[in-house]
């Protein structure tokens, strides 16, 4: 099984363009390629259209149907809240051991497996697992999404502490530029800074404009393991 974990410091930081670019970049490379995120929340059948799961069958090639959608996403929510609070406003509760199986369904088909999660690396999915053990039981190594905004120096250290206390691997970083503002710091000052402080591998991704954003994206296949 060959494979990745993408994660980040938080939500809306850019964890589907990531993975969407990461999707583009092996294609382009002749690789044969698979992404999921298999939980996501804050959709519909009727909003799924615009969703971070069609930008990912986009990436792949997949048309835009349900079928394509329920490879990707097969856990999906409308709520848009964590998934343990999302589930639970639908009165269900997300079945770990199902989930699991999916996720490594996906890791033994053939190619290279690219795994989205939701949010940050310590949102809560069922119970008291978090995003974190979803990681651990993939076994999977991570690319860890930050952002550039005033904060993201702590949060990102903070992020990655707590992942290598619980003995998970983070493979490298991707600094996504955030919405500018007045308090906004550098970014390039902010990507330099997060290098020397992670000592990880660390690739800026600025804020694209050309649609589709992927594939506009600067490499970033020289954090895959």
């Amino acid at each position: 099984m060959q494979g990745m974990f993408i994660s980040s410091t938080g939500t809306e930081i850019g964890k589907t363009l990531v993975t969407a670019s990461l999707v583009a970049q092996l294609r382009q490379q002749g690789q044969q390629v698979t992404a999921i995120k298999p939980v996501i929340s804050g959709v519909t059948d009727q909003t799924m259209a615009g969703s971070d799961t069609a930008i990912l069958a986009d990436a792949l090639g997949l048309p835009q149907i349900a079928e394509s959608w329920d490879k990707i996403s097969p856990f999906r929510y409308r709520a848009p809240l964590a998934p343990t609070m999302a589930a639970a406003a639908e009165g269900k509760t997300l079945d770990y051991d199902a989930f699991l199986a999916f996720c490594r369904s996906a890791l033994a088909a053939d190619g290279f497996t690219l795994v989205e999660g939701v949010g940050g690396s310590f949102v809560p999915l069922v119970g008291d697992k978090l995003v974190a053990d979803w990681i651990a039981d993939m076994g999977l190594a991570s690319i860890l999404v930050a952002g550039s905004y005033l904060g993201t120096i702590s949060h990102t250290l903070a992020t990655l502490e707590a992942m290598q206390a619980r003995g998970l691997s983070v493979a490298g970083l991707v600094v996504s530029e955030s919405l500018g503002g007045e308090d906004s710091p550098d970014f390039e000052e902010t990507v330099l800074a997060l290098a020397g402080l992670t000592g990880l591998k660390t690739v800026a991704l600025p804020r694209l404009t050309k649609q589709p954003l992927w594939a506009s994206a600067p490499d970033l296949t020289s954090l895959l393991v």
